[in-house]
């Protein structure tokens, strides 16, 4: 019998270091791919931003990379890129954080269930039947509506980035709201607090990390996005303007690599490189507040 015990002893100290092994190789695997996607896109995008200039690539404001005199300023696409990211999360995120403290928390079952079924096809719909269902329902009503010449602008990317985006939100902010333990709750509602109170003071706090994590997520599907936001916001070089037709980082890099060549196309991996730089500055800067947060 004590043979059998330490038997079945080894084999499951065997098995967790199988399964610790996999998972260190997973992780490693992880890590090298970031590295190398970093080392490319830095031996990739430094010999344009070297030939053309530090500050006369990134604050440049005009691209015109298929002129006779080629200029090559990325200042309109990093700032419609900051105000498209941006108007989605401040439209996307209340509306998302509310729903889902609304599903977690309120809605009866029948509704929390249809809702939940309806956000999981949002999020597997791919993004170019967003960009046209945009194209050809948001962008007539938002020329009818304002009486402009052309629909096509900055309004109906964030309209479409906003959209895009409530799916990770919802989702992720739901799960970490139900994963609050119900003795949290109990605790609150028997100090006499009522049950909004105890919702937004309580479980809304004590799920901050996921919600956190759900606004990571709505800001890179935001700042990533290209195909949608092509369809929607005209693509024209322009400095940002709420209704007139701009280009995203995306999709200056997606509408001219594959006819692109020499230092044009030096150029679009130094805007994926500033693109990728954005993101990282982003992730970072808010893995930092959470830790700040943690620490009081």
């Amino acid at each position: 019998m004590k043979n059998t015990q330490l038997t079945f002893k080894k084999k499951l100290i065997d098995a967790e270091n199988i399964i610790h092994a996999v998972f260190l190789i997973l992780g490693l695997i992880t890590v090298g791919s970031v590295l190398l996607i970093t080392v490319y896109l830095i031996i990739s995008g430094l010999p344009a931003i070297l030939k053309i200039g530090f500050f006369k690539f990134m604050f440049g404001k005009t691209w015109a990379s298929t002129a006779s005199a080629p200029q090559y300023g990325i200042l309109p696409f990093i700032l419609t890129s900051i105000y498209g990211t941006g108007g989605a999360i401040l439209i996307g995120v209340p509306l998302g954080f509310f729903t889902a403290v609304y599903l977690a928390k309120l809605a009866p079952k029948k509704l929390k269930n249809a809702v939940e079924s309806a956000v999981s096809l949002l999020a597997g719909i791919p993004s170019v039947v967003y960009g046209l269902v945009g194209m050809l329902f948001l962008v007539p009503a938002i020329r009818k509506v304002f009486n402009l010449p052309d629909g096509s602008s900055l309004f109906a990317a964030i309209i479409v980035l906003a959209i895009m985006i409530l799916p990770s939100i919802i989702k992720v902010s739901l799960t970490a709201l139900e994963a609050v333990p119900k003795e949290y709750e109990d605790a609150s509602l028997a100090l006499g607090a009522t049950d909004i109170e105890t919702y937004f003071r309580v479980s809304v706090p004590a799920a901050k990390s996921g919600i956190a994590a759900a606004v990571v997520l709505g800001v890179g599907r935001a700042i990533g996005e290209a195909m949608a936001v092509m369809m929607v916001s005209g693509n024209a070089p322009n400095m940002p303007s709420i209704f007139e037709s701009v280009r995203f980082l995306t999709t200056a890099v997606a509408s001219e690599m594959s006819y692109s060549a020499g230092l044009q196309r030096q150029a679009l991996f130094s805007i994926a490189l500033v693109l990728f730089l954005f993101i990282m500055l982003i992730n970072a800067a808010l893995n930092f507040l959470l830790k700040r947060d943690k620490e009081k």
